[in-house]
C-alpha cells in the first residue's frame, strides 16, 4: 500500500531537485504537487520485482483526467491494450465506467530531462494523465502487465448508483469485476 500526503518539511524535495529512485533511475522534480507518481514509482518497482501476473494501481493522480472526462467516468491506461479493454468491460459490468487512454511511446520525449534520466512531469499540462502513466511505466520491471486506474475524474456530488454521496468507493466494483474476469481466464 503506497500512500502519499503532500506536506512540507525540512526533508521535502523541491522543484529542480534530482531524486534517485529504487531502480536507480534519476528523476528531475518539476512540480512538488506530483508526489503520487513519485511514491508509485518505487512501489511499482517493488511490486514488479515479485513478478505478479498483473499489477493494478488505483490513484487520484491527475487533474487532466478530470479535464478530459468530467465527473461521470474515469480513465485507465495500460501497458497491455487487452488489459485496458478488459478494464473498460469491467467498468461497464460494475457500473463504474472507464475510458482507455493511449499509452504511446511518442509521449516519452516530453519527459526528457537535461539533468536526470526522466522528468517527473511537465509544466505544460495537456496530456498529464498520459505523461504520468509513461513516467510510472519506467519503473515496472520484468515486463509485468500493468493497469493504472486514475480515480481523480469520478467525484460526483450526486454519488454513484445507490450511494448518494461523493464518497462512493469508485474503483472497488471495477477492481473486483476485473479481478473476476482475470481469474476466470486462468
Amino acid at each position: 500500500l503506497a500512500i502519499a500526503q503532500n506536506h512540507i518539511g525540512p526533508s521535502a524535495y523541491k522543484q529542480n531537485d534530482v531524486i534517485v529512485a529504487l531502480n536507480g533511475m534519476t528523476i528531475e522534480v518539476v512540480h512538488t504537487d506530483a508526489e503520487g507518481r513519485m511514491v508509485l514509482a518505487d512501489t511499482l518497482t517493488l511490486t514488479s520485482r515479485q513478478k505478479p501476473d498483473v499489477i493494478m494501481d488505483f490513484a487520484t493522480l491527475t487533474g487532466s483526467m478530470h479535464t478530459a472526462l468530467g465527473d461521470r467516468m474515469s480513465g485507465v491506461i495500460s501497458n497491455r491494450p487487452a488489459l485496458a479493454c478488459q478494464a473498460v468491460g469491467a467498468g461497464v459490468s460494475s457500473g463504474e465506467r472507464v475510458v482507455s487512454f493511449p499509452f504511446d511511446e511518442d509521449y516519452d520525449s516530453d519527459l526528457d530531462s537535461d539533468i536526470a534520466d526522466i522528468k517527473q512531469c511537465t509544466l505544460e499540462g495537456g496530456a498529464d494523465h498520459i505523461h504520468a502513466a509513461r513516467f510510472m511505466a519506467k519503473f515496472i520491471e520484468h515486463e509485468v502487465p500493468w493497469l493504472h486506474v486514475d480515480l481523480s475524474s469520478y467525484n460526483r456530488k450526486e454519488g454513484l448508483g445507490a450511494v448518494q454521496s461523493s464518497v462512493n468507493g469508485f474503483g472497488v466494483g471495477l477492481g473486483l469485476a476485473l479481478i473476476k474476469q482475470l481469474l476466470d481466464q486462468k
